[in-house]
């Protein structure tokens, strides 16, 4: 049974940056894609970042240049790097894994952005 558990959320203020991290248990990150996805209040849920397992990485538009998704294969986890954080930003934001694992959701970690 694969299991996704997210952390790094928290307060912080605009322009300021935070690290999402994402541990996998049952299955091997390196060998599936990886994405991150964040759900703003009242918002449909959005993709923010994926990275295959070749290394190939894609960012929404709205995060380019600022956000960076990465993985540790011999930790087995990823992250996703977040600078110049704008108060949009707040959000719940979400691990999944997908590919050679079943399709897997983490429980999520709430960012607010905000002074």
């Amino acid at each position: 049974q694969v299991q996704l558990v997210e952390s790094g959320g928290g307060l912080v203020q605009p322009g300021g940056s935070l690290r999402l991290s994402c541990v996998a248990s049952g299955t091997i990150v390196a060998i599936n894609s990886m994405a991150w996805y964040r759900q703003a209040p009242g918002k449909q849920r959005e993709l923010v970042a994926v990275i295959n397992s070749g290394g190939y990485t894609n960012y929404a538009d709205s995060v380019k240049g600022r956000f960076t998704i990465s993985r540790d294969n011999a930790k087995n986890m990823g992250y996703l790097q977040m600078n110049s954080l704008k108060p949009e930003g707040r959000a719940v934001y979400y691990c999944r894994l997908f590919g050679d694992a079943p399709d897997s959701w983490g429980q999520g970690t709430q960012v607010t952005v905000s002074s």
